[in-house]
């Protein structure tokens, strides 16, 4: 029905912590896996994944996060956020039970990507859920509190893998999104009213076909090139040419379309568009880096998971520190004077993995780690609530939906270029130490420095696993130059948009018209 709502704020209060629980649900996995790659790939303890095979795990399910996120906006405002913020946490739930029980690294991929579908459907609902629930200064107030449960999850999510690896299965790191779900579930059904938008979009199939096989293509050529080490070959150069060419016309199609799902024209908008571009060139360096931090730490140094997870916790409780920071000191001087140096410096910090060794000491690594935590929490934070205050409210879903799926998309081609050029050069860097290496045994050395370090184990060649680590250092340090590079473009880029000539980021006020829901 069409009423207008004004709920108690004990009940905001109440709905708040609900979302917050969701939220927190999709970076406790995020964090949690990346803590569980090292294991994946023990052919012993896990599951033998190479390392295409971890970045489908993890590219999977950014992809299907990347390219719903918008389609789940529009039947969010369709059916209701709350019927969609369900059936996300459902879908969710479901994939992460078959995720714990998958029997190898292709079952693990497939479930990877359904879990992608049911946090593309979480995230806008939920979003548009606290945007309608709060107004005015609350609002303000309500996605700020809620944006800490990124550095919570940040923070709990490598412990608690670091505490289910060292006592069970690898499988339980995602079996435990289960009971989270059950208790957003409850929450779910006492307080939150179904809030809708009063204006029914399509949900615009062709732009998620188009969108979904483009992403999908391109990140299949660029990790098909870590495979081979040739990016001459026609199954590399051929589907990134294909997925460019799929999103070029996704871009016509939506330019095209009278109401898109995914507006192209809120980039054309300096502060907007340059703002998205600068978070997705951050979350590309951030899913390289640390897709590096988790091999290096549990494979290189001999971390358990433990070890590893509590190691990781100054880039979590850096970023938690610096979202709060960050908000402070924008309010003291400007978004650019705050967010263009804190950008700059996370990426001298994830430049400095090109100088750390197998014996660097750990104390200044943790230093390492906390400066790129609170650098980027402080670029994050403000960032996103400026972006998040220029959304029409009664596009909340779709709106969001945008910027984070600028986002994600910055994370799927992050993890296909950094594991691409991991593998690249640690194959190069490894080839003169094969030598004497059996046939069958040879090509798994090449495949990556976990693989060497049990088949050196087996033919009992210890120098073979020391040169398999010397290989992979050499290949983080040429990938950390890249990165650096790349999170220095977007400090580049955010200085851009935000130069002061042009108009600050203003919110949009609330429409006229009463919200709709349903009890």
């Amino acid at each position: 029905m069409t009423a207008s709502l004004t709920l108690p704020k004990s009940r905001q209060r109440l709905i708040l912590a609900v979302l917050m629980s969701c939220s927190l649900l999709i970076w406790l996995d995020n964090t949690v896996l990346s803590t569980t790659l090292e294991t994946l790939a023990d052919p012993v303890r896990g599951l033998n994944a190479g390392p295409a095979e971890l970045q489908w795990a993890t590219g999977a399910y950014t992809l299907a996060f990347a390219t719903l996120m918008f389609t789940a906006g529009a039947l969010g405002d369709r059916f209701g956020h709350r019927t969609v913020l369900v059936a996300g946490l459902v879908v969710f739930a479901g994939s992460s039970l078959r995720a714990g029980y998958a029997g190898d690294a292709g079952q693990l991929i497939a479930a990877r990507a359904v879990m992608g579908v049911g946090s593309a459907l979480i995230v806008p609902a939920n979003l548009a859920i606290l945007m309608w629930t709060f107004s005015g200064p609350a609002r303000s107030t309500a996605i700020a509190v809620s944006s800490t449960s990124a550095g919570v999850g940040m923070a709990a999510g490598p412990v608690l893998a670091g505490v289910l690896l060292d006592h069970f299965r690898w499988g339980s790191v995602f079996l435990v999104n289960v009971p989270v779900v059950v208790v957003a579930l409850v929450g779910i059904a006492v307080l939150v009213p179904n809030f809708r938008s009063p204006v029914r979009r399509p949900l615009d199939p062709a732009g998620m076909l188009l969108s979904i096989s483009g992403l999908a293509a391109l990140a299949y050529g660029l990790i098909r090139a870590g495979q081979v080490a040739d990016w001459g070959r026609t199954d590399v150069w051929a589907p990134i040419a294909v997925g460019g060419c799929l999103l070029a016309v996704f871009v016509l199609v939506e330019l095209r379309s009278r109401m898109p799902g995914f507006d192209p024209r809120l980039l054309a908008q300096r502060v907007f568009g340059g703002g998205n571009a600068a978070l997705g060139l951050l979350l590309f360096a951030m899913a390289a880096v640390t897709f590096y931090g988790a091999f290096y730490l549990q494979g290189a140094r001999g971390f358990t998971p433990m070890e590893a997870g509590l190691a990781g916790l100054p880039t979590a409780l850096g970023a938690l520190l610096g979202a709060t920071v960050g908000a402070g000191l924008v309010r003291r001087w400007s978004l650019r004077a705050v967010s263009v140096p804190a950008l700059a410096a996370a990426a001298l910090a994830m430049g400095t993995y090109g100088l750390i060794g197998l014996h660097t000491p750990l104390a200044l690594i943790e230093i390492m780690l906390f400066v790129q935590g609170i650098s980027i929490g402080t670029v994050i934070g403000p960032v996103t609530a400026a972006l998040i205050g220029s959304l029409p409210l009664d596009r909340a879903g779709a709106g969001s939906a945008v910027t984070n799926t600028v986002r994600q998309t910055g994370s799927v081609i992050g993890i296909a270029v950094g594991g691409t050029v991991m593998s690249i050069v640690y194959r190069r860097a490894i080839e003169t130490s094969v030598g004497g290496v059996p046939g069958p045994a040879r090509d798994r050395v090449r495949v990556s420095a976990e693989q060497a370090r049990h088949v050196a184990t087996e033919i009992h060649r210890p120098a073979l696993a020391r040169a398999a680590d010397d290989a992979f250092i050499h290949a983080m340090h040429v990938g950390a130059v890249w990165i650096m590079l790349i999170a220095l473009l977007g400090a580049a880029v955010l200085a851009i948009a935000l130069h002061p000539a042009g108009k600050p980021a203003q919110a949009v006020p609330e429409p006229a018209h009463d919200r709709m829901v349903s009890p």
